[in-house]
């Protein structure tokens, strides 16, 4: 028997304007899988690349004294092909601050369409002890810096 409940509507598709954070990466002929596209695992190393650029920033990052960020949950919606050649650009943004973690909205461009988004959750984590620890006001205050604009 069929489900026949009414479904959610799909988000709408993000826009690279709606992400304070933008970097690129090359599309590596290694990416590819044997339907001549890029394969589904290397999407979450796209998705890194972005995290990193901000999380390790020297000047607005998210590192905390005595603390690390570890990956807690990454979804993923795969929504367009990749081939090789060409680049990728990944928009960052923060999509949630909570009490000892945040989670990242990012999404994948070629050629200016949305080819896949993504949502992250980072926990912070004392480095001694390796349980999450509250996150400090000075790194809320960088998190809100980048937030989501749509």
């Amino acid at each position: 028997m069929q489900d026949s409940s009414p479904k959610p509507p799909r988000p709408p598709l993000p826009r690279i304007e709606d992400f304070p954070v933008h970097v690129t990466d090359n599309v590596r002929f290694a990416d590819m899988d044997r339907q001549g596209h890029v394969n589904n695992a290397v999407y979450p190393t796209y998705f890194e690349t972005g995290r990193v650029e901000r999380i390790y920033d020297p000047d607005n990052g998210f590192q905390v004294e005595g603390c690390t960020t570890v990956l807690a949950r990454i979804e993923i919606d795969f929504l367009k092909e990749l081939r090789w050649p060409g680049t990728v650009e990944i928009g960052t943004a923060i999509a949630e601050i909570r009490r000892s973690s945040y989670v990242f909205s990012q999404a994948i461009f070629s050629d200016g369409a949305c080819a896949a988004r993504a949502r992250s959750a980072m926990v912070l984590i004392d480095r001694a002890t390796r349980k999450a620890r509250p996150l400090p006001p000075e790194l809320v205050e960088r998190l809100n810096r980048i937030l989501l604009k749509a």
